[in-house]
């Protein structure tokens, strides 16, 4: 929470009353749900299993919005991108577009791995506890930006600067789900696939910009109705929690049983 309050004040939390509607969407879904985890996992801590199972049932009706958030967000950006609006949205817009829709990608594989092992305790809550390593370099990497740029050891000039500062965070996202993944191989599985989308992510954020083919299907997306990319939002949060929770159904009887 002091990363995510350090990260992005300067961009949010000091200028609230002024930025536009799709980061309120996004900052309050996406702190739901961040939320939600940590009441998650202190209730099945302390045994509360009707109350883990009722918030778990929330997240049904969470999740599509937090999808919806980052749908917004990317609007933002290809429409500033397409407006030229500054130096930096130019060079890095693109960069932003598809990292968010990396991040989309990973948040919907991941929830869909919770629901569909639920039945498993530790994949389940890994697959969960999982989801808000994805984005950690959204607020590390302007903590970094603003306060420690020191470590930023990469050292790009200009705009390209602040993919340095996100590849940085990735990758200390990555070190500590493999930390995670190797404290317990059996049940590392979630770490691993956060591990992954964290590298593609970074990979592919700091190459984006010396792309220019990028900028015009980015341009064009931006000319795509905003409803459209809501709804396609929303929906791909639905069949997300739809296609989980039916994959991980009532568990069949075994062979012997059936037998018995």
């Amino acid at each position: 929470m002091l990363i995510i309050l350090g990260g992005f004040w300067a961009s949010y939390w000091s200028a609230i009353g002024e930025v536009p509607f799709a980061f309120h969407m996004h900052a309050i879904s996406s702190s739901t749900w961040l939320l939600l985890l940590i009441v998650q996992s202190i209730s099945i801590h302390r045994r509360e299993n009707a109350f883990h199972k009722q918030m778990g049932l929330a997240s049904f009706a969470l999740f599509p919005f937090l999808i919806l958030g980052f749908m917004m967000i990317i609007d933002v950006s290809a429409n500033r991108f397409a407006s030229a609006e500054n130096e930096f949205i130019l060079h890095n817009g693109p960069s932003f577009g598809l990292g968010m829709a990396i991040a989309i990608a990973a948040y919907l594989t991941l929830y869909y791995q919770a629901l569909k092992t639920r039945r498993n305790v530790k994949l389940h809550a890994g697959y969960m506890l999982a989801t808000p390593l994805i984005l950690f370099e959204s607020p590390f990497s302007r903590v970094i930006e603003q306060f420690m740029p020191w470590m930023n050891f990469i050292g790009s000039e200009g705009p390209q600067a602040v993919q340095d500062t996100i590849a940085i965070s990735d990758g200390l996202g990555i070190l500590f789900a493999l930390i995670l993944y190797f404290m317990d191989r059996k049940h590392g599985a979630p770490w691993l696939v956060a591990a992954f989308f964290m590298a593609l992510q970074a990979i592919v954020m700091w190459f984006a910009p010396f792309f220019p083919e990028l900028g015009g299907l980015f341009r064009a997306y931006a000319h795509i109705p905003l409803v459209l990319t809501m709804v396609a939002g929303l929906l791909a949060g639905v069949l997300a929690a739809w296609f989980g929770w039916r994959a991980g159904g009532v568990k069949k009887p075994s062979v012997k049983m059936a037998k018995a």
